[in-house]
């Protein structure tokens, strides 16, 4: 049974809505957004204001139907955070998006002079973290992962915030897919998909909420066999409330994978592109791409924020938390006696 800290607990209820589900906007893309700018102006590195203003809007916009909004340290925050209403929850990124590709495994890091006392210190209401992770790796490449991955947990309880974890597979040199976007693989096998939940799973590594891609490529998710089997494996091996990333899928793919990911218990989901991609495409016309934002964009987290209402497992309900679920303990005047400081 896992019982919460105060920290913790706190930062878990703000994530959430009054219902103890996550509606959660990522607008900590980097490369995802950086990437389509810079190119149209055929430019190595994207504009500063162009890559902020839009972070800005999507925050502007997207905000009042999201229980939280994941914001990075480079754009996001000193730009956008003006904009978020302290009713909202805040998610922090810690994870550079530059990763060291050895051809056998990737390997992360923490954004430069950012770390998880900085987010706490700032007022982050949980730290979000994205580690690659193939378990037929290089084992040197496994080892830096986990030993990065526990460091974090670690520093996540000491400063009593919740660690929001994502898990990625990703391409090794010997796979005929290659890509080194922010993107699903097509390829990617159910088995290293529900291996990583399970390695990352374990106590040694202080997850307080996982991050999880579909077990099954987006675009097959509604023609494959058994695909709901591998969705409740992937709750049973979770271990915790979790919530469905979107990975770049399609608006209607995304819809189905949350509907096999609420039927196996998980509490919501922390998605970017599959909500504000289309409107995204307009760029360099803020108008439309304002228009899209309000418009379609709104419409389809209308539409999965309901979906979540009805069939979404609030997350101090999970089982892991035994009978009556998350509570603050203890609940009497001796709290202040065991619980540590910094």
């Amino acid at each position: 049974m896992i019982i919460l800290s105060p920290g913790k607990l706190w930062g878990m209820r703000r994530m959430a809505d009054a219902s103890g589900l996550f509606k959660m906007t990522a607008v900590d893309q980097r490369p995802p957004i950086k990437g389509p700018i810079a190119q149209h102006y055929g430019t190595a590195e994207a504009p500063f204001e162009d890559v902020a203003r839009f972070k800005a809007l999507l925050v502007e916009t997207l905000q009042e139907a999201s229980s939280a909004m994941l914001l990075d340290p480079h754009y996001a925050i000193p730009v956008g955070l003006k904009h978020l209403s302290p009713t909202k929850g805040l998610i922090v990124t810690l994870e550079n998006s530059l990763f060291e590709e050895t051809g056998n495994g990737r390997k992360s890091s923490e954004i430069d002079d950012w770390s998880v006392a900085k987010i706490k210190r700032m007022g982050g209401d949980a730290v979000k973290v994205l580690a690659w992770y193939r378990p037929d790796a290089d084992a040197a490449v496994l080892q830096h992962q986990k030993d990065w991955t526990k460091r974090i947990g670690a520093a996540c309880a000491k400063y009593d915030i919740p660690f929001l974890f994502e898990l990625l597979v990703h391409p090794l040199d010997s796979d005929a897919e290659q890509t080194s976007e922010y993107v699903e693989m097509n390829t990617k096998r159910a088995g290293d998909v529900l291996a990583s939940v399970e390695e990352f799973a374990k106590p040694d590594y202080g997850v307080d909420v996982f991050k999880l891609e579909s077990p099954v490529p987006a675009k097959d998710v509604a023609n494959t066999d058994g695909v709901q089997d591998l969705f409740d494996e992937m709750g049973r091996l979770s271990g915790r409330p979790w919530v469905m990333l979107s990975a770049g899928a399609g608006k209607p793919e995304f819809h189905t994978i949350l509907e096999h990911a609420y039927a196996a218990g998980a509490s919501g989901f922390l998605a970017g592109r599959a909500i504000w991609l289309d409107a995204f495409q307009m760029f360099p016309d803020w108008d439309d791409i304002e228009v899209g934002l309000r418009g379609d964009s709104s419409s389809y987290m209308a539409e999965i924020s309901a979906l979540t209402d009805a069939k979404a497992t609030p997350w101090d309900q999970h089982t892991c938390f035994g009978e009556g679920g998350a509570q603050f303990t203890p609940a009497d005047a001796s709290f202040r006696h065991g619980y540590d400081g910094f």
